[in-house]
């Protein structure tokens, strides 16, 4: 037997048994007629205890171990004269009668330790030895915990996970596909599924009105943060409802999670806002609702008194930073520094105390009069003591710099907590986006999202108009699931592969099989996806889903750790069929 008790156990009522424990040299400290080795595992640390008087040979033998060495000890569990309030085992330790060293270990290339002074890169190269720190270890539970949690309840409410296929067709449409050459059908290729949305759409077909799966799915796009190649998804489908059915039923699956995994108890219903709404008031379609800051439109207030960049904006934004009135010229500086930046694009910044005295002061005192500014103050409700900045330009562009700016001030003013969760459905997105570059519609979320009712007759007339009946969850400004209610009919999806520009044999040759299965009772349907690693992020209070996935890849979407991806040799290259030509 390797262990008796794990190294997390051990309590003062274990005082006098004889245990076995094996685990991970933390750290040892030599004392001289003592010396003390923490022992650890993944459920915690024991101290151990030699003792020069009783058995010197022993004592010199745990001299020579160093950090990081697999050991078994036997011996009995005794009080600690000096207790440890920071350990679970902080009363006990272990006097031990027996040491087996099971396996030594090199000098690690950083400190296994909370404050660790190993890089990011080297600890990606080593992440075996990366898991064995508390934090890295913990992220891995917390997302053990959401599975599990996510499981428990989609069962009881009926849901059946099934899994689909990893190799399968490729699409045009979306990001870029991972493909997988096929050897037994030479020139021919897999690819590895975006999401397994055709499949659970043919589930629904297949009766199974209740479908889920934690799946993994595979991008090949520009990574961030928040990105990586293979990400997981809670992937839901349900045939027979409508959309309140949807956002009722992962509404309550969000609200378990909270309740199960962070403590927080959420009772009232997640707020909604449409598309249009949020592009309005925040700039974004997954807006941070846990702070105000809307955006306050100021064209009639600033147009035609002679300051030309306003003059010629399609739109004058204003923002209300309360409190920061106090914000000094290096500062002001700063922020237009900071909106400059080509991340965000913007040409400059205007801004507007608001002063306790009643005054104002701005960047543009010599265009604008103080009942000009007064009346900038009254539109955007600013008081005494706040700051207005506003930005200005094309629609699009300036609404999305403003919030850019919006987030940049709220965590300057230390307005986004990340002990507050403040959940938000987006409805009523736009059914497609249009590409300049090619003169054509794409589908904003995918080619099966169905149009709103209302809009379904205006799909050719006026296609940019038309909604659809998609839906997104937002928590903290960061989206976490996104979804619709499909189209389950032949003609009417027919009808959007041509707004899509598709050829008929095109949509035939890429989803025939669908649009053949809707032809033997297709039931109405809709459903949602979660990404799963985003989810555990910001339950887990970090900006990157790298620190919740065991083994991720870095932003070039290698792995350091097993140097992948990496070529194949010659002959696996003529058995598929392949010659790599370089690129230009």
């Amino acid at each position: 037997m390797h262990r008796s008790h794990t190294n997390g156990e051990l309590r003062l009522k274990d005082l006098g048994k004889e245990v076995t424990l094996s685990g991970w040299v933390q750290k040892a400290r030599d004392l001289g007629g003592m010396t003390f080795v923490d022992i650890r595992d993944r459920y915690g640390i024991t101290q151990l205890a030699f003792n020069m008087d009783i058995n010197p040979s022993l004592c010199e033998e745990a001299r020579t171990l160093g950090r990081e060495y697999v050991i078994k000890v036997r011996g009995k569990v005794i009080e600690r004269s000096s207790k440890n309030k920071q350990l679970s085992t902080g009363d006990v330790e272990i006097d031990v009668t027996n040491l087996e060293i099971l396996n030594a270990s090199k000098i690690p290339p950083f400190t296994i330790e909370d404050e660790t002074d190993g890089g990011e890169e080297l600890r990606m190269q080593y992440r075996y030895l990366d898991l064995r720190r508390n934090q890295p270890r913990k992220n891995l539970e917390l997302r053990h915990k959401m599975s599990l949690e996510t499981r428990k309840y989609l069962d009881e409410i009926n849901f059946m996970e099934v899994e689909t296929p990893y190799l399968i067709k490729s699409t045009p449409e979306g990001a870029r596909d991972f493909v997988v050459p096929s050897r037994m059908n030479p020139g021919q290729f897999y690819a590895l599924p975006q999401s397994p949305q055709t499949f659970k759409q043919l589930l629904m077909v297949s009766g199974y009105d209740r479908y889920y799966q934690i799946v993994k799915c595979f991008r090949d796009e520009d990574l961030r943060a928040d990105r990586q190649p293979e990400f997981t998804q809670i992937d839901c489908e349900m045939a027979f409802v409508e959309q309140e059915d949807v956002l009722n039923t992962f509404e309550g699956l969000i609200k378990h999670l909270f309740s199960t995994v962070r403590g927080v108890e959420i009772s009232e219903h997640f707020p909604r806002m449409t598309y249009d709404e949020a592009m309005e008031k925040y700039g974004s379609d997954k807006p941070d609702i846990r702070f105000g800051m809307e955006f306050n439109y100021l064209n009639s207030e600033a147009q035609n008194k002679g300051f030309s960049v306003f003059d010629q904006a399609e739109v004058v934004l204003g923002i209300v930073a309360q409190g920061a009135g106090d914000y000094s010229r290096k500062q002001l500086d700063k922020l237009v520094d900071w909106v400059k930046r080509p991340q965000v694009g913007a040409k400059g910044m205007v801004y507007v105390k608001c002063n306790q005295d009643g005054t104002y002061k701005s960047s543009v005192d010599k265009f604008y009069s103080q009942e000009n500014l007064s009346d900038w103050a009254s539109k955007c409700g600013a008081a005494q003591g706040d700051l207005i900045l506003v930005l200005s330009g094309g629609l699009d562009d300036t609404r999305r710099q403003m919030n850019e700016l919006r987030l940049h001030l709220g965590n300057e003013l230390g307005l986004r907590d990340p002990s507050v969760y403040k959940p938000l459905w987006v409805l009523d997105f736009p059914l497609l986006e249009w590409d300049e570059e090619k003169a054509r519609f794409h589908a904003m979320h995918h080619p099966f999202t169905s149009p709103k009712p209302t809009d379904i007759e205006g799909m050719e007339d006026n296609p940019g108009a038309v909604r659809a009946n998609a839906y997104d969850l937002a928590i903290n400004g960061v989206e976490v699931g996104g979804g619709s209610i499909r189209i389950h009919d032949r003609t009417l999806q027919s009808r959007m592969f041509d707004l899509l520009g598709f050829t008929k044999e095109e949509a035939e040759a890429q989803f025939g099989f669908l649009m053949s299965a809707f032809e033997y009772g297709a039931p109405p349907h809709g459903g949602i996806a979660f990404g799963f690693d985003r989810l555990c992020s910001l339950f887990g209070g970090q900006e990157s889903i790298r620190d919740f996935i065991a083994f991720p890849k870095n932003n070039s979407g290698r792995d350091v750790m097993i140097d992948a991806p990496s070529s194949i040799d010659k002959q696996q290259l003529t058995e598929l069929g392949l010659k790599i030509s370089p690129l230009d």
